[in-house]
């Protein structure tokens, strides 16, 4: 057994500045509402390796894992796995950027598998990656939309 989803948006923003900002590990904290830290732990070129840590739940508890992307800037996609697995055999991400019109296409591919003893299978995650992908996708898309206006040039005729 295995999951998978494939989530996307149009971002209405120059493709320069939303690979700048979804690419920018650091600033997840600020990009997404679900992280409450990115710490980048080495970069190889392309190659970035980071923890991650997320908000804490309601309860207090808070989720904590290592990853890994490289980034392809010649054709816009960034392939990423998790490193420590947590409750995964496997974690596998692809994100897609794709002129669409004036903005840019965002597509997240999540291929993962679930471990025998994790209290929650494939289909559970699954559900929840597509439950949470476009809550997560419509922040960024807030961001980076916003950085784009502010850096629009003011036109004094106007």
């Amino acid at each position: 057994m295995s999951g998978h989803t494939d989530n996307a948006i149009t971002i209405d923003a120059p493709m320069d500045l939303v690979w700048r900002m979804a690419n920018d590990v650091p600033s997840w904290p600020e990009l997404f509402t679900e992280y409450a830290a990115a710490e980048v732990l080495h970069r190889d070129g392309d190659r970035v390796r980071f923890r991650l840590t997320t908000v804490p739940d309601e309860n207090g508890a808070s989720q904590t894992w290592v990853s890994e992307r490289l980034h392809d800037p010649a054709a816009r996609t960034v392939r990423a796995q998790r490193i420590e697995l947590g409750p995964f055999k496997y974690m596998h991400l692809f994100w897609e950027f794709t002129p669409d019109g004036d903005g840019v296409r965002l597509r997240w591919v999540q291929d993962f598998e679930v471990r025998d003893d994790a209290p929650f299978d494939d289909a559970a995650v699954a559900a929840r990656l597509n439950r949470l992908s476009p809550v997560q996708m419509r922040h960024i898309r807030a961001a980076i939309e916003s950085a784009a206006r502010a850096a629009e040039p003011v036109d004094a005729g106007a």
